[in-house]
């Protein structure tokens, strides 16, 4: 029989803390500051936490530059979201800046205006275009591509644009 010495308080903690850990990230992924942000909730002191979260991040567990990847893939794919609204998001769950610029330098002005033109184009085959109604129109749309996180001037222009070819289509 071995003996095995009796476990500090201080790495019980730090079991504990990557049990939580771990638990967390097989719901979803998560960033570093998300995961700091949960163990701080729970009481864990700070260079337990630091020492767990570098564990983790040292066994690829936590890759805040591949989880940003990951978010904009599908938060575009998904919901149609553009650049602004992306980093808003990313800003939220504790993403450096330098990662973000990273994760959305992918995307040009050409891709960001397809998507938007997709997400008029989805919403204007539904809508009912009464003949002096496009300002109502106009502004639901333009509201629509804002929330989303696009510019004030692509939403317009690319509004003004679809509106004016599906009108277009509906004479044919």
């Amino acid at each position: 029989m071995t003996f095995c010495p009796p476990q500090s308080t201080s790495d019980k903690r730090a079991e504990q803390a990557h049990a939580v850990c771990l638990r967390l990230l097989t719901v979803r992924s998560r960033t570093r500051s998300e995961l700091a942000g949960q163990l701080d909730k729970r009481g864990y002191p700070d260079e337990v936490a630091e020492s767990v979260l570098d564990r983790l991040a040292a066994v690829g567990l936590i890759d805040d530059a591949d989880f940003a990847e990951q978010w904009v893939r599908s938060r575009r794919a998904r919901g149609g979201k553009g650049k602004r609204a992306l980093a808003a998001e990313l800003r939220t769950k504790g993403v450096d800046d330098d990662v973000i610029a990273a994760a959305l330098d992918d995307i040009d002005a050409g891709a960001e205006r397809r998507l938007a033109e997709e997400l008029v184009e989805r919403k204007l085959r539904r809508e009912a275009l009464a003949d002096t109604d496009d300002t109502k129109v106009m502004r639901r749309l333009v509201g629509m591509l804002a929330r989303r996180g696009y510019s004030q001037s692509l939403a317009v222009a690319v509004v003004s644009d679809g509106l004016a070819a599906e009108r277009e289509r509906r004479r044919v």
